[in-house]
């Protein structure tokens, strides 16, 4: 092969192809580079680039099928200065639809083709041969002298099969030195295999639970779309505690059935991912799927992105960025909880999975069910515009009842002082721990408590790099900042006046909860469950099992408790503060909180008991606690749907964000003045009105050393508005430093 290097000459170019070549690198588009010999697209190439090599993928034409895009490879630079690809990577090419929803996402989110390949190509340790490990087998030889030591690992690989030196010497307590002696005496022959053992094929054949007649009505129309091939949209709408797991679960056999080569993806919110869903997945199809999300080592990202690139992986269950996953034949998609916001991808490419999941199904020809207990307006308005088939579970699985909800008006039934937990919620938990149950608080709030400030100077703890206050974190007697993770410990006077024992904790957080509980039941089993306190899959797993055997009388948790999980002896649940998240003017604060209140109050009674909700409240005729309380989110819903729609507020509009963020803040403003100085205004060539907001401080003015400025684009109605937007840059001279960040469809205000 030709120095990749150099350039050619006319002669060597002869009979070589001109390949375009998609970096996973955020430039203008293709890159054009010379091959030996045809190459089908999709392949992923090593090319140089400048000095070094790089990995990129054989880029389709563009065609009827693709978005149009304004980064175009420049045909105009003559053969004779390109560069010959280095090599092939020995990996299947990407498929015709991904590398279409490449072209799209990267259209839609207005950023380039290569930054969105980047999280296709996201673990370059895959593209490389994998590694090899030796294992040992039985041998011709007989050892002259057999110990009992050797005896032990013959007996071992002989029942095992082949085990590697360290296997082997664990199986039969010995030191590894004694399994080379061994293989030294040819009793056992050694040889060199992959590491990564393929992954347990699922059994689609494996019987299921019964089901109710909802179930299997709602699981024949999904299965229906499998069998066919056929792409579909559905949406789960099932109760807390209806089995929609077990309904899109014969979907996933469906599937498995179809052939031997047809994939699955299931779409998990990260939290979600527990071992109790991993569990049931196991007992239903006797192998547990391949797993992917961000506490994923390298090893196993590099084993679970191959086996995804070669087919073998069948069934993947991971977090949003899954979906960028380079499958070879999807033949379903599931986005489960497909409500939670944490489907946003807020850093790099700015999208939502549950949006481009549906993209991708369409792209790929498949069906895609959408499950919630509490679905988005989104999604909400999409059945019922018919473009979704809305499937319906009405009831909970087994004949458990839904838990009873109450709202406790602060007003009149306060706390205590320096106390949360109201007396009528304080009476239930006595009773409900009496009677041998379990009890569940929830409370949004991390750490001790949300403000640390001096009584002195008035001196309130920030952060310094966010414009946000230092948590108190007393388990780990430390101060922190939850948006960029600053710590440290807490000072012992007041960095301000310096007055000594002078700091107190304004408010209370789950820290503080966990030790009014424990001063008020001394007795009771109590344990904590947030994200600081669960930071790795396994302690989550030992967690749950030790609460859904009854290990655990009172659980005290953030959001993380809202997830999912099954546990049958907890039947009253107490929201310390319902009112929380609905504080602000988050487009969406009603509708997150009323989707969060119900999904933890879904914990309860989940099997024979009956369960109990308090929600402690400063505001019981709010909508959302008026709703909860009646079980009906039906109307609240369509009160939401109807204030959208009067104000043409998505799902009946579109909004833009612009996010502007640099070191020096006077740039950062600046660049605000410029983009506001050529805003659009008044109406889009397809006649919909557009007005342009701001620029102002974010309400997050500073994160992570950086200020902040937001714009934020309306329009009223739903015609595309990326065109637009592009326009609207070009227009906007830089400002050196700033980065400008555009979101489209926007889920944080922050």
């Amino acid at each position: 092969m030709t120095d990749a290097g150099k350039n050619l000459t006319a002669d060597s170019v002869e009979g070589m192809v001109r390949l375009s070549v998609l970096l996973p690198m955020p430039f203008a588009g293709p890159l054009d580079y010379l091959y030996a010999a045809p190459v089908s697209e999709g392949s992923i190439l090593r090319v140089p680039l400048g000095p070094r090599e790089v990995t990129g993928v054989v880029w389709p034409a563009a065609d009827t099928k693709r978005p149009s895009a304004p980064d175009k490879s420049d045909r105009t630079v003559s053969v004779e200065k390109l560069k010959p690809v280095a090599g092939r990577v020995d990996m299947p090419p990407l498929t015709p639809d991904l590398c279409r929803f490449v072209d799209w996402v990267a259209a839609y989110t207005l950023t380039s083709r290569g930054r969105v390949l980047r999280m296709i190509l996201s673990v370059p340790a895959a593209l490389e041969p994998p590694p090899v490990q030796r294992i040992f087998a039985p041998g011709r030889e007989r050892p002259a002298r057999l110990t009992p030591a050797r005896a032990r690992v013959l007996d071992a690989i002989a029942a095992q099969g082949p085990l590697s030196a360290r296997a082997a010497a664990e199986a039969a307590g010995v030191s590894e030195s004694v399994v080379r002696g061994l293989a030294k005496a040819g009793a056992l022959t050694m040889r060199e295999v992959s590491a990564d053992a393929p992954y347990p094929l699922p059994d689609p054949t494996r019987p299921g639970p019964a089901l109710s007649d909802e179930q299997a009505a709602a699981a024949a129309a999904v299965c229906g779309a499998v069998t066919a091939g056929e792409y579909a949209v559905f949406l789960l709408d099932g109760v807390t505690g209806s089995g929609k797991t077990e309904v899109y679960f014969e979907a996933v056999a469906a599937a498995l059935s179809r052939d031997d080569e047809t994939q699955i993806l299931v779409l998990v919110p990260e939290i979600a991912l527990t071992s109790q869903w991993l569990d049931r997945f196991e007992a239903r199809f006797g192998a547990r799927p391949v797993v992917w999300h961000s506490d994923v080592g390298q090893a196993a990202r590099r084993r679970a992105w191959a086996a995804t690139a070669r087919g073998s992986a069948r069934v993947i269950v991971g977090a949003r960025s899954a979906l960028f996953l380079p499958f070879r034949k999807l033949g379903l998609i599931v986005v489960d909880e497909e409500h939670d916001p944490s489907f946003k991808q807020e850093d790099g490419v700015l999208y939502h999975a549950r949006d481009m999941a549906v993209l991708r199904a369409s792209l790929g020809g498949c069906p895609i069910v959408l499950a919630s207990a509490t679905p988005s307006l989104e999604t909400a308005v999409n059945a019922d515009a018919g473009r979704y088939r809305r499937l319906r579970l009405t009831a909970r699985h087994g004949g458990a009842a839904l838990p009873d909800i109450r709202a406790v008006d602060m007003r009149r039934d306060p706390p205590p002082p320096g106390r949360w937990i109201a007396p009528p919620l304080e009476a239930d938990m006595r009773d409900t721990l009496a009677r041998g149950e379990q009890v569940m608080l929830f409370l949004n709030r991390r750490g001790y408590a949300p403000l640390t400030l001096c009584r002195t100077c008035g001196h309130r703890l920030e952060c310094p790099h966010c414009s946000a206050w230092m948590v108190e974190h007393r388990f780990q007697r430390r101060m922190q900042c939850h948006h960029c993770g600053h710590s440290g410990p807490v000072p012992p006077a007041c960095p301000s006046c310096g007055a000594e024992d002078s700091l107190v904790a304004c408010g209370p957080g789950v820290e503080r909860l966990f030790e009014e509980v424990g001063a008020r039941f001394p007795e009771a089993r109590i344990a904590v469950m947030t994200s600081d306190t669960l930071d790795h899959p396994s302690e989550t797993a030992r967690f749950v099992a030790d609460i859904a055997a009854g290990n655990v009388d009172i659980v005290i948790g953030t959001q993380i408790v809202t997830k999912g999980y099954h546990f049958p002896q907890l039947t009253l649940v107490g929201v310390i503060d319902a009112d929380l998240g609905l504080r602000g003017g988050d487009l969406r604060a009603g509708e997150r909180t009323y989707q969060q209140l119900t999904q933890v109050a879904g914990r309860a009674g989940r099997a024979a008991r009956p369960g109990r909700v308090f929600l402690q409240t400063y505001d019981p005729a709010h909508p959302v606690v008026d709703a909860l309380v009646k079980g009906d989110g039906a109307r609240f819903m369509a009160l939401e749907e109807d204030g959208r729609r009067r104000h043409a507020m998505p799902p009946f509009g579109r909004l833009v964000a612009l996010i502007l963020s640099g070191r020096d803040e006077s740039a950062v403003i600046e660049t605000g003045r410029r983009l506001a100085a050529t805003a659009p205004s008044g109406q889009t060539p397809g006649g919909e009105a557009v007005q342009v907001l701001g620029p102002a401080p974010a309400p997050l003015a500073r994160l992570r050393g950086y200020y902040r400025v937001r714009l934020l684009l309306h329009q009223r109605g739903l015609g595309r508005v990326q065109a637009l937007m592009r326009d609207w840059l070009k227009r906007s001279e830089p400002v050196k430093g700033v980065t400008v960040k555009v979101d489209i469809d926007p889920y944080s205000f922050l």
